[in-house]
């Protein structure tokens, strides 16, 4: 039998390591709390045991120090040990498992830290021109950069790997040889099921599973309406001001025009969609990307008395499950479904990467959509399809909106925080929900220019201009899902020094 360690101030983490750690390669953790920068220690041991995680040294099923033993050990107080903890945490590395200590979840490779682009680099200044074109959100996710707070980015790192693979094993198990068979274009009976109860439980929706049409997201979604709108001799559609670029875009492609509708503090202003005289809009009353502006009761009935007089609402459930300061607001289609097409996915939820949404049409357009959706591609992928129906129906997806919830109020808390300090003047909107933060600057630089300033610097951001097709003060789109609080920090702190160098210049 071996001996016992004694600990003492000074020794290293491999003395009080669990054995489950020393065997998966101990001795690069001798670590010397003195390498730590001033104020920074929380963040050295993150990177540190990040890196030993990474690279391998500590496996996964590992279980780490106590925090109690690692701050003894270290020299350091608790807190110190926790916070580094929390942030392996939120990045979906390590897990708390009870008595059975602090684990290693995921052996995630260290985010990439690309060096700041010069300030004289072609890609920064030209990356962010005033009228962006339809490649422009290519260009900008392939950018480098240290932090990434461009908005629609939810956090990859919280995709619940266990559950899925969990899943996943199940519904092999259950699968027959047909079933690899070309399927359903609407999509598989069982996620059908499972998305019609979802938005009965979370949205207020009483929908049958035959309403639902299963989409590669909310993108194949637009395209596919904008087909059936197009067979109906509707070539305009009223949208939001501001509004999504890449919505437009979208529509735009399939040839159907755009016009802009002013969204103020109680949303959609429907006397100026009236005066439009379109037959159809396409809004996201729940969370109005990007003001964050949820359409109150008034405007509501308004749009209902306009839809049924003959109009038709395209409602993008943007962002609806993430909200933070009351229980959201049910979707309009419970409300009128024959009037109402219904668009929304697990982008934000669980990963953009899966493709996967829903499309809930009126009679009079559910054959066109059908036939549209046969002809793009026969039907959505099948496996995934099953397994996120089988996190549905037992429970785990509304796990994971409850732990994402309590992770996004940190980051939002985090940015809001960061705003008031380095960008005071500046006016913050949107929130008590979603992912993201409008900023609008009561300044003169235009916010392209300031953009690309701060990607000089390192840092994506998204200019607010390009939401826009009228005159518009200018601000940023922040996003906070995928960034930790020292990252968010940081990351404001650099659109203040671009800001401030802007100004001067």
């Amino acid at each position: 039998m071996s001996r016992a360690k004694v600990r003492s101030p000074g020794r290293s983490i491999t003395e009080v390591a669990s054995p489950a750690l020393r065997t998966a390669g101990s001795d690069f953790l001798h670590l010397d709390i003195a390498e730590a920068p001033p104020g920074g220690r929380a963040a050295w041991l993150a990177e540190r045991l990040r890196g030993a995680i990474a690279d391998g040294h500590i496996a996964v099923g590992a279980r780490l120090p106590a925090t109690r033993l690692l701050a003894a050990d270290l020299g350091v107080s608790r807190g110190v040990v926790t916070e580094a903890y929390q942030r392996l945490a939120e990045e979906g590395r390590i897990a708390g498992r009870g008595r059975a200590g602090t684990v290693v979840v995921a052996a995630l490779p260290r985010p990439p830290v690309s060096p700041a682009v010069p300030a004289t680099s072609p890609s920064a200044a030209t990356l962010f021109p005033s009228v962006p074109g339809s490649d422009i959100f290519d260009a900008v996710r392939t950018a480098p950069a240290r932090i990434d707070l461009t908005p629609g980015v939810p956090d990859l790192a919280a995709f619940p790997r266990a559950d899925w693979l969990r899943a996943e094993r199940t519904v092999l198990r259950r699968l027959a040889a047909a079933d690899f068979g070309y399927g359903d274009p609407c999509g598989a009976p069982a996620l059908r099921a499972a998305v019609a109860a979802w938005l009965g439980r979370n949205r207020g929706i009483a929908a049958h599973p035959g309403d639902v049409i299963v989409t590669a997201g909310v993108s194949q979604a637009l395209g596919l309406l904008a087909q059936a709108l197009l067979g109906d001799g509707i070539d305009r559609i009223a949208v939001e001001e501001p509004g999504s670029l890449g919505v437009r875009q979208h529509l735009n492609n399939w040839g159907v025009a755009t016009l802009p509708v002013t969204v103020d503090a109680a949303g959609l202003r429907v006397d100026e969609l009236v005066a439009t005289g379109a037959r159809a809009v396409m809004l996201t009353p729940a969370h109005q990307f990007p003001t964050g502006v949820v359409l109150d009761g008034r405007r509501r009935r308004q749009l209902v008395d306009w839809a049924r007089d003959g109009g038709l609402i395209v409602e993008d459930d943007y962002d609806a499950e993430h909200r933070y300061d009351r229980p959201p607001v049910p979707a309009l289609r419970a409300m009128l479904p024959e009037h109402v097409c219904y668009a929304g996915s697990v982008s934000k939820l669980l990963a953009p990467a899966l493709r996967v949404g829903w499309l809930l049409a009126p009679p009079r357009y559910r054959d066109a959509v059908v036939a549209a959706k046969r002809n793009a591609d026969l039907g959505t992928s099948m496996l995934p399809q099953l397994v996120l129906a089988e996190l549905m129906t037992t429970g785990a997806l509304e796990r994971q909106l409850r732990l994402l919830r309590r992770r996004h109020v940190r980051r939002r808390d985090a940015m809001v925080t960061a705003l008031a300090r380095h960008l005071p003047n500046a006016t913050v909107h949107g929130a008590a929900a979603g992912l993201h933060l409008m900023v609008t600057l009561d300044d003169t630089v235009a916010d392209t220019e300031l953009a690309a300033a701060t990607l000089e610097r390192g840092v994506k951001v998204q200019p607010l201009s390009w939401h826009c097709q009228r005159s518009h003060p200018p601000g940023l789109v922040l996003g906070y899902a995928a960034n930790t609080a020292t990252d968010i920090e940081q990351g404001v702190a650099t659109i203040a020094a671009a800001l401030r160098r802007a100004r001067t210049s």
